[in-house]
C-alpha cells in the first residue's frame, strides 16, 4: 500500500469509494434511508475537489486502485476517512490517520465519527465528547464528536 497526496483526478474514484463504503460498511448501524441521505451517489465533485485541495488530503493506493482516503483541516478537524469495503481491518485507516495526525500540528484533533467508526477512534485514544443528531436531506443520523490531543508536536502542514 502506498500513501500519497491527493490530486484532482482522484476525486471521481474517491466519490465512488465513499458511496460503496457507506452503503456496505455502515449498513449494520444505519437504515437504508439514512445511508441514502448520507451518500446518495451524486457527490458534488467540484465541491469535494475544492475541499480536498484546501485540506491535507491523502490517498491510500494499492497498484492502480484507491483503497482509502482521508483529509484533515489545519485546525485539527479530521473531515473524512473512508476505506474500501474490501480493505477493511487491514491497517489502511490506521496508516492514513497516523500520517494525517502527525502532519496537522494543531493542539487538538477532532472528528465527527459515525456509529461504525466510533470504536476505531476510541482505540486511537479519542474520547467521545458528544453524541449528535445531524440532519441530511430531512433524515436524522447519529454521530459522535470525538477528540484527542496530538501525541507529539509536529512540523505542521
Amino acid at each position: 500500500m502506498e500513501l500519497r497526496e491527493y490530486c484532482p483526478l482522484d476525486c471521481p474514484e474517491m466519490a465512488s469509494l465513499f458511496y460503496q463504503t457507506v452503503h456496505t460498511v455502515n449498513a449494520c448501524d444505519y437504515t437504508p434511508q439514512q445511508l441514502d441521505a448520507w451518500a446518495d451517489g451524486h457527490t458534488d465533485l467540484a465541491a469535494w475537489n475544492r475541499s480536498f485541495l484546501s485540506h491535507y488530503t491523502l490517498v491510500a493506493q494499492e497498484e492502480d486502485q484507491i483503497i482509502g482516503f482521508g483529509d484533515i483541516c489545519r485546525d485539527g478537524y479530521l473531515d473524512r476517512l473512508y476505506v474500501h469495503p474490501d480493505w477493511q481491518r487491514q491497517g489502511v485507516a490506521t496508516a492514513l490517520c497516523d500520517r494525517l495526525e502527525a502532519c496537522c500540528g494543531a493542539p487538538r484533533l477532532y472528528a465527527h465519527a459515525s456509529i461504525t467508526a466510533l470504536p476505531f477512534f476510541q482505540g486511537r485514544g479519542y474520547r467521545m465528547v458528544q453524541e449528535r443528531q445531524v440532519e441530511r436531506k430531512g433524515v436524522l443520523l447519529t454521530n459522535f464528536l470525538v477528540e484527542k490531543e496530538p501525541a507529539a508536536p509536529s512540523d505542521g502542514l
